[in-house]
């Protein structure tokens, strides 16, 4: 019964999990901080661990002629990403200035746009996506913080980029692959992890927002939530459909805004104190994008995969094991 329910539900394995877990941090904080395994499993903290394990499985499906296409495909949705975001924060700061428009203020844009949630487009994929998809996540951590923020803004301290946290990302990956090549049967061994971790991806994400997060950007949080999923989306969408040849489920997925994302503001404004008056507004606002990404992306993804085809729902006369699809 549950399971039926779960599977009517646009990628309900994270999506059902992820706000029943919301739900419980905003209204009731700290019923799971109660230690030990309760709180690792079931709260924020354990989601480096239970994605590490998740990375690890992932990595085992993956051979070592399709790290070329990870690049490639992980590539142009990081880039695309990043430029759309890139260009409409710019363009809001040399007609407005730092203030912005109608409330939201430049630095939430770029804050907001220019960033993806890693973990979301991760869990997406491995609903709809094949382990190309998956793989190109170790990809797109780069735009999980402050670091293309910065970048777009012109700040300076683009030298201490933690090239170590990236390398953390693919470590898993690089040693699931390890496994996966060396022995086939491992690679089968540990195929059923990525779809069981699913739900406790979802778990530890919802365990990290705030419902009233919403209210608290108020409309200008709204605005740029809506901003994200309807001009960064579908431009995203277009660059991989034309650059890379598939069916656009993974641009849908990648068009969210990180949780991390939320702290970007305050770590902008260290490097560059004339932002420091506009963190508290870009930080809520930023928040409320999280929130409102995190509703729309999947359903949006869900939608599309089904419509215009995906691994797990091809359409008529698609054959994803053919090279069209992995050109």
């Amino acid at each position: 019964m549950i399971m039926r329910f779960l599977k009517r539900i646009p990628a309900g394995m994270m999506i059902v999990p992820m706000f029943l877990s919301s739900i419980v941090n905003t209204f009731f904080p700290e019923m799971l901080q109660i230690g030990s395994f309760t709180t690792a499993v079931f709260t924020s903290q354990g989601s480096a661990a239970i994605l590490g394990v998740q990375l690890i499985c992932m990595g085992a499906q993956l051979r070592i002629k399709e790290l070329l296409q990870v690049v490639k495909r992980g590539g142009v949705l990081l880039l695309s990403k990043w430029l759309i975001g890139a260009l409409i924060g710019i363009v809001i700061g040399k007609v407005f200035g730092m203030a912005g428009f109608l409330g939201l203020t430049t630095l939430a844009v770029v804050s907001a746009i220019t960033n993806s949630n890693g973990s979301m487009y991760l869990a997406l994929n491995v609903e709809y996506g094949d382990e190309v998809d998956q793989t190109a996540m170790s990809l797109l951590a780069i735009n999980d913080g402050p670091f293309l923020t910065l970048l777009t803004l012109g700040a300076s301290g683009l030298a201490n980029v933690p090239i170590v946290s990236l390398i953390a990302v693919i470590v898993p990956i690089l040693f699931g692959m390890l496994l996966g090549n060396l022995d086939e049967k491992l690679s089968e061994f540990l195929e059923p992890g990525v779809g069981l971790l699913l739900p406790f991806v979802g778990i530890t994400l919802g365990a990290g927002i705030n419902i009233t997060n919403i209210l608290a950007g108020g409309g200008p949080g709204i605005l740029l939530g809506l901003m994200t999923v309807c001009i960064s989306g579908p431009f995203v969408v277009l660059c991989d459909r034309l650059l890379n040849r598939r069916p656009g489920y993974a641009g849908w997925a990648v068009s969210s805004t990180a949780g991390n994302a939320i702290a970007v503001p305050a770590v902008i404004a260290t490097v560059d104190p004339a932002w420091a008056q506009y963190v508290e507004a870009a930080t809520t606002q930023v928040a409320a994008s999280t929130v409102v990404t995190a509703i729309l992306i999947p359903i949006i993804t869900a939608w599309w995969a089904k419509k215009y085809g995906c691994p797990k729902f091809p359409l008529v006369g698609q054959d994803f094991s053919k090279a069209y699809w992995k050109k």
